[in-house]
């Protein structure tokens, strides 16, 4: 859009002036792009932080829920296979309450990956695991059935999952 007078001039839409400018100036155009690439990387490091912290969250947690499954279903005469086997079957139960399946069943549908399906999760799905692995412990420690504690846990993770997808709160912490 062109005024003339005392104060008109051109005006542009910025992406149209962008344009313009990176046509004009090559440098300009460099500029543009390598600002680009610094705010994406930025951002990527910024989500990358909070899914680190999310991903240490749980691993804690995980010590809590181990301590629990050591102190109440695992009997000193148990052999270290065999104990080896119960905590499997434990991180099992969290994977199932909020991922749906093992770590067996996921490893078989994603041989190309390397880790686990923790390693994959997305941060509201780490804050969820945390908690569900608190919870688990204290579970154990009442002498709730596994399978109780399943369908207990499954509810919790799905409650809370639905809240943290439904409100932007997750979305803004990843943007700050």
């Amino acid at each position: 859009m062109s005024k003339p007078g005392r104060y008109g001039g051109t005006f542009a839409h910025k992406d149209i002036a962008f344009e313009f400018a990176s046509w004009i100036s090559v440098e300009f155009k460099l500029f543009l792009i390598k600002e680009f690439q610094r705010l994406k990387e930025d951002e990527n490091s910024r989500l990358s932080l909070a899914w680190n912290l999310n991903r240490t969250l749980s691993k804690l947690n995980y010590r809590i829920h181990t301590d629990a499954i050591k102190v109440h279903l695992i009997p000193p005469e148990l052999t270290p296979a065999r104990a080896a086997m119960t905590y499997a079957s434990e991180a099992d139960v969290l994977n199932v309450a909020l991922f749906g399946h093992t770590a067996t069943e996921w490893r078989r549908a994603n041989s190309g990956k390397k880790g686990n399906v923790r390693d994959y999760a997305s941060v509201e799905q780490l804050l969820v695991l945390a908690n569900i692995e608190g919870m688990n412990a204290e579970l154990i420690h009442m002498g709730v059935s596994q399978g109780e504690r399943l369908t207990r846990l499954n509810e919790i993770a799905i409650r809370q999952m639905r809240v943290l997808t439904a409100t932007s709160t997750v979305k803004q912490l990843k943007e700050e």
